[in-house]
């Protein structure tokens, strides 16, 4: 179970990690415009936690033979057929989950620092 969890981890992660740096590659574009750039990317950080909350309630009806994680267990890491449908999705959903909440908070982040630049009008 540890390492469907490890596996779950690095695939959210390297796909969260692609969307931060396409987050970040738009902010860089509009840095001559500081309030903007935090406001793209705290726009861009809450579709981001929309999308893996849509993910997370995928994940419950998924089959697990189609999923990134199940491709990376190893032959002899794999739950029996019996029961690899409901842990995986469990797995997958805690997971997106979790990423979510770490994007949700990186978002608020974002248009505090664009709200900041905007009081002080920059």
């Amino acid at each position: 179970m540890e390492e469907m969890r490890r596996i779950a981890y690095e695939t959210v992660l390297r796909a969260c990690g692609f969307a931060s740096l396409a987050i970040f590659c738009v902010m860089i574009g509009l840095s001559f415009l500081p309030r903007s750039a935090f406001q793209a990317g705290g726009f861009l950080s809450m579709l981001m936690t929309l999308v893996l909350v849509l993910k997370a309630y995928e994940a419950r009806t998924k089959d697990h033979r189609r999923t990134e994680m199940w491709l990376y267990l190893p032959k002899e890491s794999r739950p029996p057929q019996a029961f690899a449908q409901k842990m995986i999705s469990t797995v997958m959903r805690e997971t997106y989950l979790q990423f979510a909440r770490w994007t949700a908070l990186i978002s608020i982040v974002m248009w505090s620092i664009a709200l900041f630049f905007s009081v002080i009008g920059l």
